[in-house]
């Protein structure tokens, strides 16, 4: 069964950085996709960023430039590096992984992604 967890959300003041973390139990990254998305407070759930199993990547316009998704396959994590962040960046952040390997469709639809995480809470203050 495959697990991920979502860690290092927190308050932070606008202008600050954060990183989060996904870990992954029951398999590892290496060949498969992971994407973060992001559900404002009375919002649908949107994508953030994308990490194709070969290490490209995607982001959303609005997150392009502030951050950055990467990958440590040896320690089945993936990160999203936060900077900038604004008060409307305040979201609950997920992780999530494709359920087959090498796996190309997508990027920025929930539907691809078969693992989810919990998610963790970010909360930018003003």
């Amino acid at each position: 069964q495959v697990q991920l967890v979502e860690s290092g959300g927190g308050l932070v003041q606008a202008g600050g950085s954060l990183r989060l973390s996904c870990a992954a139990s029951g398999r590892t990254f290496t060949n498969y996709a992971a994407g973060w998305f992001r559900q404002p407070p009375g919002k649908e759930r949107e994508f953030v960023a994308f990490s194709s199993w070969s290490g490209s990547t995607v982001y959303a316009d609005s997150m392009e430039g502030r951050f950055i998704i990467s990958r440590d396959n040896a320690k089945n994590t993936v990160f999203l590096q936060m900077n900038s962040l604004k008060p409307d960046d305040t979201a609950v952040y997920y992780c999530a992984t494709d359920g087959r390997p090498f796996y190309s469709g997508n990027a920025a639809s929930p539907n691809r992604y078969t693992y989810w995480g919990q998610g963790t809470q970010v909360t930018v203050s003003s």
